[in-house]
């Protein structure tokens, strides 16, 4: 086993040097490097804020952000999913252009583009439900297994949006061309009329549709990024970032919104559940920042080493953003009662001290978890997804049909929330929802996908 990871982790490496070696000069590189820290920053952001404890009642855990109100601010920096999807925007526009100019068509791009996200998800939703059935099989507690496989399944949530603004970007693209950063505007006031009928009016439901319309805004920023709507010039960068701080300081500090840019239990409001007015503020913050920094990222990343370093990073990242819980789940079954993990009071001086041999515990974990399974997420050459044309009504309406059946069992899975699901630690309807759809997008790719004419 051993030696089978060594000879996979030299394969890996092998291959991250060669496409560090080949990137094309007009690359936009700095997109990559905002990329990886995005996804950086929530792992760490998850293990600093995770605390977990032991009682007669077994394993009890939850977020420091419920016992110490000065991490709240804190969360201004470790809070980047807005940045994630402002790249999304900028890497889904650049793709799909590219797809149209050498002959694709809209449904062919959606296919090769989820196939990119589906692989690594369906790696870990296969894992967790082997894992779940065998831990079971050698008796472990019900409970138990219940807790480990919520918390293991938790960045899975996150697919749900993004998955769905990832299949919209071919109508929401065209939206762009013809209205531009009307767009994300209009967008905006309609998540700011959610807040006021969810939180002011006590509306039910309505407030809901921010999940999808506050990351497509976010999202649509990165089509206007991309095409130069929104430049990397100074002027418009700075005063971008300061626009939005001031509005996030005013929208939190003084108005009604929660300092916290992550939702934990108890808090009345979340600006992530669904998301509001201040979360869109800080992504307008990041994207000045994003923005502003350019031009200092691209020259930065001319240099070999940094370079290769992201382009590692970027050949893993929905691996080591799904399996980044999974870690902790090993770490804490592992590690609990050692002299990394004692039971030492959350938010204390001893505590924080020990939050460095913890983020170490954790990396290695999931350096293996990597070195695994990071292997299925990224594919080159002949066997790769096929990039084309998916043309007539029938195979489109299965493509429409598979994804919405993906994001239906994610869906499922999210409102399933914690608890023992059954033997494979996850509900039945959920695993029927997403590998039926997987199963319906692959029958898509292999019978109706043609290539695209060059």
């Amino acid at each position: 086993m051993a030696a089978h990871l060594v000879r996979v982790v030299h394969r890996m490496t092998r291959q991250v040097r060669q496409l560090a070696e080949r990137t094309p000069p007009q690359r936009e590189r700095h997109v990559d490097l905002l990329r990886a820290v995005a996804i950086t920053a929530v792992v760490v952001g998850h293990w600093l804020a995770i605390y977990v404890t032991r009682d007669g009642r077994g394993f009890q855990g939850a977020s420091i952000l419920q016992l110490a109100s000065w991490t709240h601010p804190l969360t201004w920096l470790f809070q980047v999913m807005p940045l994630f999807f402002l790249v999304g925007g900028f890497a889904n526009a650049t793709s799909f252009t590219s797809h149209l100019r050498r002959g694709g068509n809209a449904t062919g791009w959606v296919l090769g583009r989820t196939a990119r996200l589906l692989r690594p998800t369906t790696m870990l939703l296969g894992g967790l439900a082997v894992a779940a059935l065998t831990a079971g099989v050698l008796g472990a507690e019900p409970d138990l297994i219940g807790v480990a496989v919520w918390l293991a399944s938790i960045p899975l949530w996150f697919l749900v949006a993004y998955i769905a603004v990832t299949v919209l970007t071919p109508p929401m693209y065209a939206l762009h061309r013809r209205a531009g950063l009307a767009v994300p505007i209009i967008l905006a006031v309609l998540v700011g009329g959610g807040d006021l009928a969810r939180l002011v009016l006590t509306v039910p439901y309505v407030g809901q549709a921010n999940f999808l319309l506050a990351w497509l805004a976010v999202h649509q920023l990165g089509f206007a990024w991309q095409d130069g709507h929104l430049p990397s010039r100074r002027s418009v960068a700075l005063p971008m970032a300061a626009a939005g701080f001031v509005a996030l300081v005013l929208l939190t500090v003084v108005g009604p919104y929660p300092v916290s840019m992550v939702g934990f239990g108890g808090e009345e409001i979340r600006n992530t559940s669904p998301p509001t007015l201040a979360l869109l503020a800080l992504a307008v913050t990041q994207t000045g920042i994003a923005l502003w920094t350019r031009d200092r990222g691209n020259r930065w990343l001319r240099r070999p080493g940094p370079w290769t370093v992201v382009v590692a990073v970027n050949l893993v990242i929905m691996t080591l953003f799904l399996w980044h819980m999974t870690a902790v789940v090993i770490g804490v079954l592992v590690l609990h009662g050692t002299a990394v993990m004692p039971d030492a009071t959350p938010g204390s001086a001893l505590w924080l001290l020990l939050r460095v041999p913890w983020l170490a515990c954790l990396a290695l974990v999931l350096a293996l978890l990597v070195a695994v399974f990071g292997r299925f997420e990224h594919r080159t050459g002949p066997r790769a997804d096929p990039v084309g044309t998916v043309k007539g009504v029938w195979p489109t309406a299965l493509t429409i049909a598979g994804v919405g059946a993906v994001l239906a069992g994610l869906l499922a899975l999210a409102l399933a929330g914690l608890g023992y699901h059954g033997p494979v630690g996850l509900p039945v309807r959920v695993l029927v929802a997403y590998f039926g759809g997987v199963a319906l997008l692959g029958l898509v790719r292999r019978r109706y996908s043609r290539p695209a004419q060059e």
